[in-house]
């Protein structure tokens, strides 16, 4: 029953992921079912194999809470690999490569790209690492100002990363910047009342980090290409009609978060 939960939660997470990824790229690339169902099979695996790996109880509000945030950072990571440092993919259509690029050059060499990849894994382990250094002893809370400062590792994590990324082409963005580092810090200070692990904090908090930023991104700015569309032609018109039928999925499983995070909180502070 825990990992049919597990499962379920995955679902929700890829369908959450491949929604806003589809409203935004649509009108550029159209849509395609097998696209679309990447982020959803991708996170119906990562979360059964999340939950075993952290030890979260998914019978408890709490644990679906963290769950959701942990699948969406593992998601994202996985993702975000696989395109940055192993396929290989006309770059053309893009402002922003894709692939790792060095000052908007790409870099053709598929080896030189996984070592790079493989090395971002390793810093990103370490800082896993260095937050597990810091947590409480046994019977102990986890301390909230503690819990954000770790949290908002991932959120450099991003930032740094970004920046290296966006920022030779399109031009250094102040706010851009330090929104992901703020965010994750306040959102780890939220779910540190449900778990004393710090490495699980960080990650919970950049995966609603980046939910929370993509959905703000998204739906504020409906009309606003993203980053790496800058400048592009809408090459699928019919999209901007069609993509609306998503919509009502994407809202439920904020409010379905919502909800949950209201009876982690209940449950949590009144045992």
């Amino acid at each position: 029953m825990s990992l049919m939960i597990a499962a379920l939660v995955g679902l929700a997470v890829g369908a959450h992921i491949a929604t806003w990824g589809m409203y935004k790229d649509s009108i550029h690339e159209s849509f395609g079912a097998g696209k679309y169902a990447r982020s959803i099979v991708v996170g119906a695996v990562l979360g059964p194999l999340g939950a075993i790996a952290a030890g979260v109880d998914v019978t408890k509000p709490s644990g679906v809470l963290l769950l959701f945030g942990l699948t969406y950072a593992l998601e994202r990571a996985v993702t975000e690999f696989w395109k940055t440092f192993i396929r290989d993919e006309d770059q053309s259509k893009y402002f922003i490569p894709m692939q790792f690029h060095v000052m908007g050059r790409v870099v053709r060499n598929r080896w030189m790209r996984l070592g790079v990849g493989l090395g971002m894994v390793s810093a990103a382990v370490g800082l896993l690492a260095l937050a597990r250094s810091f947590e409480p002893a046994t019977g102990e809370a986890a301390s909230f100002a503690r819990a954000a400062v770790i949290a908002s590792f991932g959120g450099w994590f991003s930032a740094f990363g970004g920046a290296f990324k966006d920022a030779p082409v399109e031009g250094f963005e102040t706010f851009k910047f330090f929104r992901s580092p703020v965010v994750a810090g306040l959102y780890g200070t939220a779910v540190s009342s449900f778990t004393t692990s710090y490495p699980l904090v960080a990650l919970v908090a950049i995966g609603f980090t980046v939910a929370t930023l993509e959905t703000y991104k998204t739906f504020f700015f409906p009309s606003k290409p993203r980053g790496k569309f800058a400048g592009k032609p809408v090459l699928f018109p019919e999209m901007l009609v069609r993509r609306r039928a998503f919509v009502p999925l994407y809202v439920a499983i904020w409010a379905g978060v919502v909800i949950t995070f209201v009876f982690a909180f209940v449950t949590t502070h009144t045992a």
